[in-house]
């Protein structure tokens, strides 16, 4: 299990890297395109489930890069919101794509019944007992 995971992230990585994302940026932008407004800094970094403090790199990475950017929060002026840029939205939308590309690649040697199977005992697992 822990070789299947290993394989599918680095196979995820390696189709960022044209897109001039890593992972964790990728997973930030996929996270601010799906809220359905400006989340804050610290809502972010719960999402992602890491620090604040290293979401700091991340959000600089993607404000550099035109992909987001930060604003006060109007409610709370002490807390910066994260915006998401049309531009961070659509390269968002291609590192999905790479993710879904690196999950088709290495589940191809399987048959569609298999994949079917697979997907039906992951969802099992993922509901946990009860």
């Amino acid at each position: 299990m822990f070789l299947v995971g290993r394989r599918l992230r680095h196979g995820y990585a390696d189709r960022l890297v044209p897109l001039g994302l890593n992972p964790g940026q990728a997973r930030a932008l996929r996270a601010l395109a799906g809220a359905e407004r400006p989340m804050r800094m610290v809502r972010l970094a719960d999402e992602l489930r890491i620090v604040p403090r290293s979401l700091t790199p991340v959000v600089d990475a993607l404000e550099a890069a035109g992909l987001a950017r930060r604003e006060v929060d109007p409610a709370n002026r002490r807390s910066t919101l994260v915006v998401i840029t049309p531009e961070g939205r659509a390269l968002g939308e291609r590192a999905r794509d790479a993710r879904r590309q690196a999950g088709e690649e290495l589940f191809a040697v399987l048959t569609e019944e298999q994949r079917e199977r697979l997907r039906d005992l992951l969802g099992l697992v993922e509901e946990g007992p009860g």
